[in-house]
């Protein structure tokens, strides 16, 4: 337990930025999962593509905010285009 009050608020400010990152990483699983059901249930194109519209803003707002490193984004996208190009869904 920090004893200095600097490092008190250090603390506070860690967790609040810990339950944000948590929030926003799980905000973009939830999207790309909605991404694979959409291939998954021969949902139309036009639909597919909305879902990966929303994938694309929620990896891209997570690297703006620190949360995602910029290479790991872009290797998340590339994996999700891959998917929808094919028309499978990983195991």
């Amino acid at each position: 337990m920090p004893n200095i009050k600097s490092a008190k608020k250090r603390v506070d400010v860690t967790e609040r930025n810990r339950l944000r990152n948590i929030a926003i990483k799980s905000g973009v699983k939830t999207a790309v999962k909605k991404v694979y059901d959409a291939i998954k249930s021969n949902s139309g194109e036009e639909i597919i593509k909305e879902a990966v519209n929303k994938v694309y803003s929620l990896i891209d707002k997570a690297v703006s905010k620190g949360v995602m490193h910029k290479n790991t984004a872009a290797r998340k996208k590339s994996r999700i285009v891959s998917h929808v190009n094919k028309g499978d869904v990983p195991a």
